[in-house]
């Protein structure tokens, strides 16, 4: 296959898998958000987590929130726990690499807040770790997933969240992930300040 009809391919199986999850991931996107509105409100806190790619998307939210997404506005209280690598490092060397987010969600986290667990596989034992950690903290929990769920479904209790992509591609799951996370900020600054984005 020549390389432009690769591309073409690609961008393709990307629009696909997108229209594919427009039905099926409207309604808990908008679930999500209200979520994540309701705790800002309410002085809470989002906190982000997720490995590699997934930790990139973390902190790309985290970033959207605390900055700004495409409207002016203050900023949203915001943390992503992928970013402080001595937090990091020292957690998994003195306890285990699977505690490095719930150890975060336990010091940080108070009720009314929200985490974001981002999880293609849904069988990341960090990001299930932080789940726990989450509802020991009474915090609602908005999960990313794809394939089959993984973990994920079977910890979720009714104040939570899941939006698993309706993909077995971790590429074309990821991409619509950054999708979702950018409805997310959409919605809140729609719900937060109002009127369309300039």
């Amino acid at each position: 296959m020549k390389p432009e009809a690769r591309i073409k391919k690609l961008f393709n199986a990307s629009i696909s898998v997108k229209q594919d999850s427009t039905e099926i991931l409207a309604a808990p996107i908008v679930q999500a958000g209200t979520l994540i509105v309701r705790s800002l409100r309410n002085q809470g806190k989002i906190l982000t987590c997720g490995n590699g790619g997934s930790a990139a998307d973390a902190q790309h939210f985290s970033s959207e929130l605390l900055n700004r997404f495409e409207k002016e506005r203050e900023g949203l209280a915001a943390v992503a726990l992928t970013t402080d690598s001595s937090t990091l490092t020292s957690i998994a060397n003195d306890y285990d690499y699977e505690k490095i987010f719930s150890k975060q969600v336990l010091a940080l986290g108070r009720s009314g807040d929200v985490l974001i667990a981002i999880t293609t596989s849904g069988r990341s034992a960090n990001v299930s770790a932080a789940i726990t950690a989450a509802h020991q903290r009474n915090m609602s929990v908005i999960a990313l997933s794809g394939k089959d769920g993984g973990d994920i479904p079977s910890m979720l209790g009714p104040q939570d969240v899941e939006i698993r992509v309706p993909s077995s591609s971790t590429a074309r799951t990821q991409e619509v992930h950054l999708l979702v996370l950018h409805c997310l900020c959409d919605l809140v600054d729609h719900e937060m300040i109002g009127g369309d984005p300039s």
